[in-house]
């Protein structure tokens, strides 16, 4: 069986662990290096972008995780997460870095503020999915290794380069568990 860590730093980490579990795995919270070079996959929650970057640095966690993700590992981010795997930011803090992967520019809050978040039905792979979007992001530039999984009236939601997912909504927070299953999935490599 599959074991998933959930970088728990900050943000959806029980939900996250709740969601891969009914997903066919086991998962665990994970912010230790040590820990997380236990795993067979990586989950980096919804949350606040610069605080995970702060975190990350904090606990010296951005260089090594950075290696990990570029050294294959799967890992998957939702909201906060998409920013970090993103090679590129817009808007972010001064000095915001991340941990990079997806060959994306991603877009902090770019569909607004906290008291502009919204659910609605999406289309992901070509399906409709309930989504939850909070503060959310969106990826202005995909290039051309990224498969774009989901768009939202023409902004780029939920996308895949080889073992990385991201989503600029939280899936975890929905009873949908589609989503975990294709992680699941690409950490046993079966998709």
């Amino acid at each position: 069986m599959a074991v998933i860590g959930v970088l728990a730093l900050q943000g959806d980490v029980r939900e996250h662990v709740r969601a891969l579990e009914e997903s066919g795995a086991t998962a665990k919270p994970v912010r230790r290096l040590a820990e997380i070079e236990s795993v067979d996959g990586l989950v980096i929650p919804g949350g606040e972008s610069t605080t995970l970057w702060k975190l990350a640095t904090a606990f010296d966690l951005l260089d090594p995780l950075r290696k990990i993700i570029a050294d294959g590992m799967p890992a998957f981010g939702s909201c906060a997460g998409l920013i970090m795997l993103a090679d590129r930011l817009r808007d972010g803090v001064a000095g915001q870095q991340t941990f990079g992967g997806i060959d994306m520019t991603a877009r902090r809050n770019a569909f607004g503020r906290q008291v502009d978040s919204f659910e609605r039905d999406v289309q992901v792979d070509g399906a409709p999915f309930h989504a939850v979007f909070i503060r959310a992001p969106w990826v202005e530039r995909a290039g051309a290794e990224v498969t774009v999984l989901g768009e939202d009236n023409g902004r780029i939601i939920a996308v895949r380069q080889g073992p990385l997912l991201a989503t600029a909504f939280h899936p975890e927070l929905t009873p949908d568990r589609r989503i975990h299953e294709l992680f699941v999935k690409m950490v046993k490599g079966t998709s």
